[in-house]
């Protein structure tokens, strides 16, 4: 190598992790080996080089190499056992494919470089110290931030997936400090992917303004007592040595011994038959007809390489940490990412292929008429090893309930892609599997009773079969609303395996934007209206279950269920790549599938006597309040009428803020009564109380015991993913995320959730989760501060706006604190805020103005996410899910303005919600890994608490590890500015519990 040269240095592992978490299962047909990270290996390797080659596009490399990290087991281990200590062991899928890589590396006749004890990075580093040293050019290919301590002007890195040049420049926009001072930075923020401790509570932008101040890390050390914030000062004081330890473990290594000089890394031609004859044996068809008309060889004539499979130890690779989270951005994806393995090999772009998906789709109608039935075993076997062959397949349900506890299996549909090879096409070909339609037995009670009809699939050989292809992890199958045909399955023996959702998918790219439910889909992106419902079983009176539909008609709506999933799947998946979003439904919806399946199958004991008993007081109080309310108005009236109500409150009684609605009544509404509650009104006070526990009444006290399931005992709610904008997830039928904890009915409804004998209810409650979302967002000192220290939040921000002492401050001084602090959240107006402090709207006006001047950042984030909100449409959580609102920019100024303030709180909200998405996906492998999986289950999520069932003698094992898993939800993808705080009772009850 000599000066002027220029060397490539790509990240292998990097590679790696991206082709495996971007893509969906695929494996090779004739032996079902895993492949797919192998494909998004080769895809991105051969798209990296042909764009290095051609001089139009960038730098034309002379040399090359592809650096991988050998094990975990590196001379870091020896300096800190914890490094790495939280990574888990690679999926079981990904194990044969690393050495697959490597023989793919080879076959690509590049340098293959990896050395014991230490890790890629530290080759890559003395590779590029090395050849800059001579003069030479250096560009890594990587985004992962521990490189980004090597960029001079000599040496840059470049981020494949986003097509981006990373240099000094860069580095500095990024993390506030320059290259060389990188490794001081990550001392002092350490890394919880990597287990690197750094100093607590010491973030990037905090570090970066360390080193400004102070210049490097030893300095800031040596004169930490200069530091003014006390708690700061003591903080670095108490963990220098951390610090230091730290340093040594994110400074990447330059003297790795080389077994392979500068000169031996010289970018060669490309082997045609060598290469082809690899991506032969992987069965990588149109990457193989690329490669082998760009290296001018005829493919028909070259046989498949032998390649060797490793499995086990052998298998040599990095760990994987908790959560498969990288410090690759795996959202940012290109090709690799494209549902659909033809797509993929053609190196296609993810946003190009979701375009001509909905073009091809849009386009190309559903044809009925080649629907099929199937009513034989062996016709049933053609459909799944059709299946297996593509390794996809459309899947639906047909029972007789919306219920899926009680819901009876009546058949199921599947969808099957038509033309591999293009997958463009709009060929999909569906089938309906009748397995439990009857007939007779209907009307005359002295029949014999409801028959099946003939030539179906006997239901325990329709299962077994079926039962073969849903739980195999090489075939992807592809639903809508997948939990409740998840549970169907489940409560048949069968448990799915290797899925995605439609719906999910569509929430994840248009939350807040429109509907996501089949009908509306198949509309909007397939320009087809399916079949209803009621065509098929009818309405009214006149409705049957579907076990009684005509089997034909029966075909015709099932298998356009699942053929219209499949479609809508091949063309909204590309989209979660092209946008930017796979993280987000990889790590925050899919997952969270079975979760909620199992939570809902466990169900919770209710006790139905407590229930009657609180009823019954429910109907004495309600008397009572009805007693004083026809005192007030002077005449006995019907309560429940809005129109009785509003004649007599603003015709009979002329109180002021009536108005009438469309119908020429006056509202009486809640916000109406409320209104004029605050103004000091007794009889709309006692109608709003009135309400309330009526309400309480119907909705739980005399509906809960209805919900009893006939066999379980237990109350099964049903929890929707895709219900709200932000991501909170709602649950119904019965909906227990309403039950009012602030009065004293409400919590005594809580006490007929009960535990088992021999058990306990633990309820794990997120402490004011939300303003410590809004101190991580905003970045409030003040705030962040005070709940670093345990400090009294309500307290803190009293005394900050109106200078009382935190010790004996009156309770009411804290009561408007609290209710400002919670009111900034959901966009409170100095009226809202008046009427619940029962003040002037002056004074009001005047808290607020305030609270902004004594925490302006929060403030500038409420105008910052307006903005933002205004110009792209949507606002985003800290974990990257976007919330959708299109009408920001209205010209209705009520309607405008109630969008901007939940634009303003989404962000916030949502990010609570996804926080609580990842407890819920980690408590339960963490209680498994401890050996208590079965003896805790989790039962109920109600917004930011979640409510286990214990074993007696488990408790005091299974609350910390809770406690633990729940406060650490955001790692290792996102380490937040403030600490999360979990309160955790065991109780006979859910109330005592709380």
């Amino acid at each position: 190598m000599k000066k002027g040269d220029h060397l490539f240095l790509v990240d292998g592992s990097g590679f790696i992790f991206r082709a495996f978490h971007a893509l969906p299962p695929l494996t090779r047909k004739t032996d079902g080996l895993p492949v797919g990270a192998v494909s998004g290996f080769c895809n991105m390797l051969w798209k990296l080089l042909t764009n290095a080659r051609d001089t139009n596009v960038g730098v034309t490399p002379t040399h090359f190499a592809v650096i991988f990290d050998y094990s975990s087991k590196t001379f870091r281990k020896e300096l800190y056992d914890g490094y790495k200590a939280n990574r888990s062991a690679p999926p079981e899928e990904l194990v044969p494919q690393f050495g697959l890589i490597r023989q793919a590396t080879r076959a690509f006749n590049l340098p293959c470089i990896e050395t014991d004890g230490f890790e890629a990075d530290d080759i890559i580093a003395t590779y590029a110290r090395a050849a800059e040293a001579i003069g030479a050019d250096v560009t890594i290919i990587s985004s992962d931030k521990d490189l980004m301590q090597l960029v001079t002007p000599n040496v840059h890195m470049y981020d494949s997936m986003k097509d981006k040049q990373i240099g000094i420049p860069d580095v500095i926009e990024k993390w506030g400090v320059p290259p060389e001072k990188m490794i001081d930075l990550q001392a002092l923020v350490g890394d919880s992917v990597d287990n690197v401790p750094g100093i607590p509570g010491i973030g990037p932008k905090t570090a970066a303004q360390l080193l400004e101040e102070f210049g490097d890390l030893d300095t800031l050390l040596a004169r930490a007592g200069e530091i003014k914030q006390v708690k700061r000062r003591e903080n670095i004081i108490a963990n220098a040595d951390l610090a230091r330890l730290s340093r040594q473990l994110v400074e990447l290594r330059t003297d790795v011994p080389l077994d392979m000089p500068l000169d031996a890394l010289v970018l060669e031609k490309q082997d045609g038959p060598k290469l082809v004859a690899f991506l032969k044996a992987m069965e990588f068809g149109t990457l193989t007809r690329r490669v082998a008309e760009a290296c001018d060889c005829d493919a028909s004539v070259i046989e498949p390489a032998e390649v060797l499979v490793e499995w086990g130890a052998t298998a040599h690779g990095p760990d994987l940490d908790p959560g498969v989270e990288h410090n690759q951005d795996l959202s940012k994806t290109d090709a690799t990412a494209v549902a659909g393995a033809s797509d993929i090999a053609g190196g296609a772009r993810a946003v190009d292929v979701a375009a001509a998906r909905h073009e091809a789709f849009s386009t190309h109608k559903i044809d009925h008429s080649g629907y099929a039935t199937i009513r034989d075993v062996e016709t049933l076997k053609l459909w799944i090893a059709a299946a297996k062959e593509t390794g996809l397949v459309g899947f639906d349900t047909e029972t007789t309930s919306l219920d899926p506890m009680q819901a009876e299996l009546v058949g199921v549909s599947l969808a099957i892609q038509d033309n591999t090879q293009s997958p463009n096409s709009g060929n999909v070909r569906a089938a309906y599997l009748p397995l439990a339609h009857k007939s007779g037995g209907n009307e005359d009670l002295f029949s014999e009773g409801p028959k099946l009809v003939e030539n179906q699939v006997p239901m325990a050989e329709g299962l077994a079969l079926l039962k073969e292809l849903l739980e195999d992890p090489s075939v992807l199958k592809v639903a809508q609303n997948l939990k409740y045909d998840y549970l169907v399955m489940k409560r048949h023996g069968i448990t799915m395996q290797s899925f995605d959702d439609t719906m999910l998918i569509s929430y994840v790219l248009e939350a807040g934007a429109g509907n996501h439910g089949m009908d509306a889909l198949s509309e909007r992106w397939l320009g087809h209206t399916p079949i209803a419902y009621k065509d098929v079983a009818g309405s009214g009176k006149s409705a049957v279950t579907f076990d009684r539909v005509d089997i034909e008609k029966a075909t015709a709506y099932a298998a356009e269920d699942a053929d219209v999933t499949l479609r809508l799947w091949l063309v909204l998946k590309p989209r979660l790549a092209a946008e930017g979003l796979t993280r987000v439904y990889e790590r925050l919806e899919r997952p969270l599938v079975p979760v909620l399946a199992h939570m809902e199958e466990r169900g919770i004991t209710i006790d139905r006597q407590i229930l009657s008993r609180l009823s019954g007081e429910l109907a004495q109080k309600a008397a009572s309040f009805e007693d004083e309310i026809y005192e007030l108005a002077g005449e006995k009236f019907n309560i429940g009428s809005p129109k009785q109500l509003g004649d007599i409150l603003f015709g009979k009684m002329g109180l002021p803020g009536g108005s009438k609605t469309k119908t020429g009544q006056w509202s009486t509404s809640a916000q109406v009564l409320e209104d004029l509650a605050a103004q000091g009104e007794p009889l709309p006070r006692k109608i709003v109380d009135w309400r309330q526990l009526t309400k309480l009444k119907s909705t739980y006290t005399d509906a809960l015991p209805t919900y009893v399931h006939p066999q379980t005992k237990r109350v099964h709610t049903c929890y929707s993913l895709a219900s709200t904008t932000t991501g909170r997830l709602s649950s119904s039928e019965p909906n227990l995320q309403n039950i009012p904890v602030r009065n004293a009915e409400g919590r005594k409804i809580r006490t007929a959730f009960i535990s088992t004998p021999g058990h306990k209810l633990i309820s794990a409650d997120y402490s004011q989760i939300e303003l410590r979302v809004l101190a991580h967002v905003a970045d409030i000192p003040q705030l962040r501060q005070a709940f670093a220290d345990g400090i009294d939040i309500h307290a803190m921000t009293a005394s900050e706006m109106f200078g009382v002492p935190v010790a004996d401050m009156p309770a009411e001084v804290r009561r408007r604190a609290k209710a400002i602090n919670f009111g900034i959240i959901y966009g409170i107006s100095a009226f809202g805020l008046a009427n619940q402090l029962s003040i002037e709207r002056s004074e009001a006006g005047d808290y607020i103005k305030k609270y902004f001047e004594r925490f302006p950042g929060i403030r500038d984030y409420m105008e910052s996410t307006k903005a933002f909100a205004r110009e792209h449409g949507y606002v985003e959580t800290i974990f990257g899910r976007r919330a959708h609102y299109p009408e920001i920019k209205s010209s209705n100024p009520s309607v405008r303005a109630f969008n901007e303030r939940a634009a303003i709180n989404a962000p916030i909200q949502g990010s609570a919600a996804d926080i609580i998405r990842r407890a819920m996906i980690q408590v339960e492998p963490a209680l498994n890994a401890a050996g208590l999986g079965e003896r805790v289950r989790m039962l109920l999520q109600v917004h930011d608490e979640l409510i286990f069932e214990v074993e007696d003698e488990a408790i005091e094992a299974a609350m910390p590890l809770i406690v633990e898993t729940m406060e650490q939800a955001s790692m290792p993808a996102l380490h937040l500015r403030v600490p999360l705080k979990v309160d955790a009772r065991a109780a006979a009850n859910w109330d005592e519990a709380h």
